[in-house]
């Protein structure tokens, strides 16, 4: 069943919010605040909107951010777990486990072995496959500096 558009947007801003500070606690209360409904329906409407519950969300989104973390910087697993929003190393530890299947520090050790060892394949397309997806916006402004043209576009990229 599709949801109210209005709904939508007031899901979205509690989401949004989430987003911007995953390292905050987010209780359902706090949440329902932001997007103007009362908590049992936040928490219904959110889970049918998203797949997941808000707490759920929530620990996924300072997983991600602690993967991320582990991979780009050398900070011990504790300044981690903590600036991610966790109070708890053993939670943390074993909600990491849950989410990836691997423990923080085994995940970065996997990490860096990856990028030192890389096999066959080559360091320059592991790069370009951790960089985000530019092409679609660079072939947008070819085809307005060449006047919106695709056979321009082509022998531009030839020539």
């Amino acid at each position: 069943m599709p949801q109210d558009p209005k709904l939508l947007r007031r899901l979205l801003r509690a989401k949004d919010r989430m987003d911007a500070a995953s390292h905050e606690d987010w209780p359902v209360r706090r949440l329902a605040e932001v997007s103007a409904l009362s908590p049992a329906h936040f928490a219904r409407a959110f889970k049918q909107a998203f797949g997941l519950p808000p707490h759920r969300y929530l620990l996924t989104r300072r997983i991600e951010r602690a993967c991320a973390l582990l991979r780009e910087t050398g900070l011990p697993v504790s300044d981690i777990a903590f600036r991610t929003g966790w109070s708890s190393l053993g939670t943390f530890g074993r909600v990491f486990r849950e989410v990836t299947g691997a423990h923080p520090g085994q995940l970065r050790l996997d990490e860096r072995a990856a990028v030192q060892a890389p096999g066959r394949v080559p360091g320059c397309v592991l790069g370009a496959a951790q960089r985000p997806d530019l092409e679609s916006a660079v072939s947008e402004k070819r085809r307005r500096r060449v006047g919106g043209t695709t056979s321009a576009i082509k022998s531009d990229e030839v020539a």
